[in-house]
């Protein structure tokens, strides 16, 4: 029948948020009906006790009249004429008294009995079926919320039986539920139209048939509309029994196809394998919310998306709401402590940041991927699906992990002929799907030939351990390519240590080691990178942070992965949003002008900007501690110099008071000459004394000289 509105049974299994809002709208219309419906009967009942008030009257007036002859008036009582008048009006008024106790019967059956029907039975089935749906559904969301807080370790399986055989009996029962409350809303539809028209129908025949027993008051016109609506009341009964039989039917097959979907998880991942070229989805997620500081809370909403916008609408609102432009944004997995499943979406700008959680790895791996196709503008192509599945097969094509640091190094300086091949391959992927491939295109901050490392290869120290070969030395050599030596130099001579947790995202080289946004800029590429390609595998490792370097190591061996001598590094900055995200850039030997700076990118479990201080720290305590042991050697040179200018003098006192004796001794040789010579024995002393004392004078000079 045409403008009967009807709620879509298919759809009760999604149970999406428009569903929900369109079942409001049914709701309120079940209520409104119930209200006039109330009314109506007040209405109607008012009718029905008049006439039977109007019958009793009719039939008292006419009893009344039959015993007037039995009544003793002071005056006039033996007025027959009046008695023979007020005994045909009695029994003209008696017989008045019968066609209202008729019409009261007819009353009661053609109109109370089908309203009363529809307000007591219809009305109330109803509201018993709102009740156990609302029932029903609070427990499927309990149900929900259990198994999404399991926990990721497989500790219990039969507590994870239960949950999983919970949710499995909740979402039945709440889907069976809603179809049958669907069946009896879209049949109040019906049911309405029949509870107004019948009751009135029947009012209008009884009224014709009162009036027909007094006389011909209604005329023909009036009985073939009447007949006329009697018909369509029968016409809309007998449609009514064919969409009751359709519906009956539809639920019966719902229930035999949706029993495999009742289940959170697909038992058989090989039956419903992941779609990779969606351009649009939607469905519940999970989004954490902060609380407060440190605590956070996840909500369930319903999530879709529109264009290049990602959308999301709770229960209970009419629309969605905007939660975050994704055109141009990256996604990727995360591994979150309390919850599995989790990924992280941000805008191409870095300023928003939302972890959803899915409800399994399906859902969310094509999640990531139709995010990942939006944020490549591939949804504005005629033919997207197509095209979404081309780009995905051809990202994984290009993906080829290089094996370790050493051959990264080694293609990071091809010859001109491979750059050449490798620019016309990139060239030849862009032409394909420019729109597509255009969030992927690097700034000027960062190399476009280079190719971004996602591994690092334990042990990692290839060129120490080409060094250990060409240098022979008497010891033994450590086979990871460390030295041990240099190993307990820097745990003993080094003030700081920092211990963190991190997981390596990527590296890659960059132009400019000094700017500000090479390191955000580095890690939207990296992000992108890691999305496109599908990298989720994150190598994890502890981050030692010393005075002298930065190391990576093995939490399972020990093993030093990596060192990064801390002259080295340049800068090291924190996500402006996702403060988990780090990076630092790393100046290779050959000067700040001729040597490469590459960027390395880390996730850590708590803040990263204390990561950063802790190194700016170091760089602080390492640039103190050498000023100190400059000033130290400068004090020593100092020292040294000192002592040294001592010494000259002590030798040039000591030539001095050497003088001094000599002339003191000449002096003494002299006073014999002048005395007179009694003997030239004497004579011949003093010759001999004057030639020792020529002899001094000759020292002295000769001393003065050195001197």
């Amino acid at each position: 029948m045409p403008g009967i509105e009807k709620l879509p049974i298919e759809e009760t299994l999604e149970d999406s948020p428009q569903t929900r809002s369109l079942l409001g709208v049914f709701e309120e219309d079940a209520a409104a009906i119930s209200n006039y419906s109330a009314q109506l009967y007040q209405a109607m009942q008012r009718i029905y006790d008049a006439q039977n008030e109007l019958s009793a009257a009719t039939h008292l007036t006419s009893k009344l009249l039959k015993e007037y002859d039995k009544q003793r008036f002071p005056l006039g009582g033996d007025d027959e004429v009046m008695s023979s008048t007020l005994q045909q009006f009695a029994k003209v008024i008696d017989e008045l008294s019968s066609c209202h106790a008729v019409l009261s019967t007819q009353l009661a059956d053609a109109m109370m009995f089908p309203i009363t029907q529809f307000k007591e039975r219809d009305l109330k089935e109803i509201l018993t079926l709102k009740e156990v749906f609302q029932i029903s559904s609070d427990d499927h969301d309990m149900a929900i919320n259990r198994f999404s807080r399991l926990s990721k370790r497989r500790d219990n399986d039969k507590v994870r039986a239960e949950v999983v055989e919970d949710v499995y009996t909740s979402r039945k029962k709440q889907h069976q539920t809603m179809m049958h409350y669907f069946c009896s809303l879209n049949t109040l539809q019906y049911k309405k139209k029949i509870a107004l028209l019948e009751p009135l129908l029947g009012y209008m025949q009884a009224q014709i048939s009162f009036f027909k027993l007094g006389s011909e008051n209604l005329t023909q016109q009036w009985e073939d509309f009447l007949g006329t609506i009697g018909t369509s009341v029968q016409n809309v009964r007998r449609e009514m029994e064919e969409d009751v039989g359709q519906m009956q039917q539809t639920i019966q097959q719902m229930e035999q196809s949706c029993d495999p979907l009742y289940a959170p998880c697909d038992p058989d991942p090989a039956h419903s394998p992941v779609c990779r070229s969606l351009t649009r989805k939607q469905g519940y997620l999970y989004t954490r919310n902060k609380t407060g500081l440190v605590s956070s809370s996840w909500e369930r909403q319903y999530f879709f998306t529109q264009g290049g916008n990602l959308l999301c609408q709770g229960r209970g609102q009419v629309a969605g709401g905007l939660l975050m432009d994704i055109d141009n944004a990256s996604v990727m997995a995360v591994d979150c402590d309390d919850r599995r499943f989790c990924f992280q979406v941000t805008s191409f700008d870095g300023k928003k940041v939302a972890t959803l959680q899915a409800e399994s790895r399906k859902d969310c791996e094509e999640w990531i991927a139709t995010i990942n196709n939006i944020s490549k503008r591939i949804y504005l192509s005629e033919n997207a699906e197509e095209l979404a599945a081309r780009v995905n097969q051809s990202a994984l094509e290009a993906v080829t992990p290089s094996p370790s640091f050493q051959q990264r190094h080694e293609s990071m300086r091809p010859s001109s002929k491979g750059r050449a091949g490798r620019a016309s391959s990139v060239s030849s992927v862009g032409s394909e799907s420019s729109p597509a491939l255009s969030a992927l295109s690097l700034d000027a901050l960062v190399d476009p030939e280079t190719p971004i490392q996602f591994d690092i290869i334990s042990p990692v120290s290839e060129e120490n351990t080409g060094q250990s070969k060409t240098t022979h030395t008497g010891r033994r050599s450590n086979p990871f390519g460390e030295s041990g030596d240099t190993a307990s130099e820097d745990s003993e001579d080094s003030i700081l240590h920092q211990l963190f947790i991190v997981r390596f995202l990527g590296c890659m080289e960059v132009r400019s080691a000094e700017a500000a946004e090479v390191v955000s800029e580095t890690m939207r590429q990296i992000l992108a990178a890691r999305a496109i390609h599908n990298v989720f595998r994150m190598t994890e490792s502890h981050l030692l942070v010393t005075c002298d370097c930065l190391k990576l190591i093995d939490p399972q061996t020990q093993v030093t992965r990596l060192r990064f001598p801390l002259s080295s590094v340049v800068q090291c900055s924190s996500h402006q949003d996702n403060r988990r995200l780090f990076g630092f850039v790393l100046q290779t030997p050959g000067g700040r002008g001729d040597g490469r700076a590459v960027c390395y990118i880390f996730e850590s479990n708590n803040d990263g900007e204390k990561i950063c201080d802790s190194v700016g720290l170091a760089k602080q305590i390492a640039f103190h501690s050498e000023m100190d042991r400059k000033a130290v050697e400068k004090k020593k040179e100092q020292d040294k110099a000192k002592e040294k200018q001592q010494e000259e003098l002590s030798k040039q006192r000591q030539i001095e008071k050497d003088l001094e004796e000599q002339s003191r001794l000449i002096a003494a040789s002299t006073r014999p000459a002048n005395t007179p010579a009694s003997d030239g024995q004497f004579l011949v002393l003093s010759n001999s004394q004057s030639e020792d004392s020529d002899a001094g004078e000759e020292g002295k000079k000769k001393g003065e000289s050195e001197a």
